[in-house]
């Protein structure tokens, strides 16, 4: 297998100091991989910096203005989470022209998967406004600049948080399905159950908002009650993952114990859809939150070692979960399972 990782120093460098999204967290993930790459030969990729032109598929001008004013004068913030220092709008566009060119290399045959291990994470900027420490919404623009290659992508978000950013940036979108499994009521206050899409993109978001306390069989049942009929209806070409890992037990920002465990179990699930549909194993993830280090750490480890077939699982059905969580996938299984749109 030709698996693809992308990084570069200068995500380092967007450095903002006491901010918990730190230059660290891709420190302890490049030492928790070492012991992988002893074992497997991945594929460290170049980077490069996205075009404005790039950016604009999912943004206002006034969001790539902002960034890069804010940068000139040497830093600033954008709202009380989301800060830039001068090196932030180079680290952040580096984040996006790798992960164009990770999926690009991906869907031409090149590369079977890849992982995008960058920050500052995207999921949170939406057309308008970076924040939620965003500055790009890198998996939706990634997404919408390989349109020329894929028409049927699919994104499965597992941040403990909403991706209300890549959910705004292909609301209307008609070839991209979006399915978020994340902690609801919490930041950013959106990704409920009737947040649908709209025109051409109806019916393609899917929100499974789970309630504060959930774990693995929760997080499992989701994703075999709803996440997988619907991605296996869709049968998208390409699989996409924003991969965060703030649902961690350990995590200081989540209400959530998925463990690093269940997280390997996801990835697994997630590579089983893949060979299932027409992406012929087609995936890509990307990096999004996880902040208590040793859980970001462990989790990302054991989500690389299921992709890249150095482990082999094969997860069954949890038999048990909370009761809240139950009234949630019962309430999505009725809306969504007779109506999402192949279109």
């Amino acid at each position: 297998m030709r698996f693809g990782l992308v990084s570069d120093p200068v995500f380092l460098r967007h450095d903002i100091p006491g901010h918990v999204e730190r230059p660290d967290r891709l420190r302890v993930i490049a030492e928790a991989l070492q012991p992988l790459r002893e074992r497997f030969s991945f594929l460290d990729l170049p980077t490069r910096e996205a075009t404005d032109e790039e950016l604009l598929l999912a943004h206002q001008p006034e969001v790539l203005e902002t960034v890069r004013e804010l940068t000139l004068r040497g830093g600033g913030s954008i709202d009380p989470d989301t800060q830039v220092n001068p090196f932030s709008d180079q680290a952040a566009r580096l984040a996006v022209g790798g992960g164009i060119d990770l999926v690009r290399a991906v869907v031409k045959g090149e590369l079977e998967r890849g992982f995008l291990l960058a920050r500052p994470p995207g999921h949170h900027a939406t057309p308008t406004r970076s924040m939620g420490f965003c500055l790009y919404s890198t998996i939706a623009i990634a997404a919408l600049a390989c349109r020329d290659l894929c028409s049927r992508i699919a994104i499965l978000d597992w941040d403990v948080h909403h991706g209300n950013g890549t959910q705004d940036c292909l609301y209307q979108h008609p070839g991209t399905l979006f399915i978020s499994l994340h902690q609801s009521p919490f930041y950013p206050g959106s990704g409920y159950l009737d947040e649908r899409g709209e025109g051409e993109g109806q019916g393609l978001t899917v929100n499974l908002p789970l309630p504060a306390g959930c774990g693995d069989a929760e997080y499992l049942a989701a994703y075999f009650r709803v996440a997988r009929p619907l991605l296996r209806r869709y049968d998208p070409q390409l699989i996409l993952v924003s991969a965060g890992y703030d649902a961690h037990a350990k995590d200081p920002l989540g209400g959530m114990k998925v463990s690093t465990e269940g997280f390997a179990q996801l990835a697994a699930l997630v590579a089983e859809d893949a060979r299932a549909t027409s992406s012929g194993g087609r995936l890509v993830g990307f990096l999004e939150g996880g902040y208590d280090l040793q859980g970001l750490a462990s989790s990302v480890a054991a989500t690389l070692e299921v992709w890249s077939g150095l482990r082999a699982l094969h997860p069954e059905p949890p038999t048990r979960i909370s009761e809240p969580a139950s009234r949630v996938l019962n309430q999505a299984e009725r809306i969504f399972l007779d109506e999402v749109s192949t279109a």
